[in-house]
Formats: C-alpha cells, structure tokens, sequence
C-alpha cells in the first residue's frame, strides 16, 4: 500500500516562497512512477480543490489560480513529488494534500498546513 507523507508546510508573509514535498513511504521507484499525482488543498469553509498534477508522462496541469506562480515535479528515483509555491498569497492559506492515483486506485496524505499571513 501507499503512504502518502506531506511536509515543508508553514507559516510564510506574502509574497513569499515554500516547497512542499510528498513521499511515498515503502514505495519503490518501480511502482511510483506509474502513478498519476497531484496536489489538492482545502481551506476552512472551501470545497477541496485540485491545485495542480503531473502524470506518469510529466505532463502537468494547474488550477488557474496558481498558474504562474506554481510549480509541480516528481522525482520519481526518490518517490517523492514536490509543489513549488511562489508569491504567495493570502489566498492560498489551505492544508495541502498529496494524492497519488490509478485507475480505481487513489491514495491520500494526511495534508500540510500552509499559512500565508503578515
């Protein structure tokens, strides 16, 4: 099975950067990289909403609230996948969450805590 670990969420001012990381824990190279995955968030009061994935080809895809701003990549020698946030916002204060995903099959992390306030 696959576990999901999300870390380098925080406490950022505006404008500001941060580099979240997703690791999938007792999952060898050969089985992430068949993996599609993908960074979704949710903040208080929010429906969860998909912020941006990369396939098992590294073709990406970004909400158009990030795009721009975002940037998602897997390396998938290390099972990990990575969203680089830049200028950041007010708005973009949500728990993050990494899900990795295969036809019916779809796992989830337990999610970072990004803040972005002054």
């Amino acid at each position: 099975q696959v576990q999901l670990v999300e870390s380098g969420g925080g406490l950022v001012q505006p404008g500001g950067s941060l580099r979240l990381s997703c690791a999938a824990s007792k999952t060898p190279p050969s089985r992430f990289e068949i993996y599609n995955m993908a960074w979704y968030r949710q903040a208080p009061g929010n429906p969860r909403e998909l912020v941006a994935n990369i396939n098992e080809d590294g073709n990406t895809n970004y909400a158009d609230s990030v795009k721009g701003r975002f940037t998602i990549d897997r390396d998938n020698a290390k099972s990990t996948m990575y969203l680089q946030m830049n200028s950041l916002r007010p708005e973009d204060t949500a728990v993050y969450y990494c899900n990795a995903y295969l036809r019916i099959v779809s796992y989830w992390g337990q999610g970072t805590q990004v803040t972005v306030s002054s």
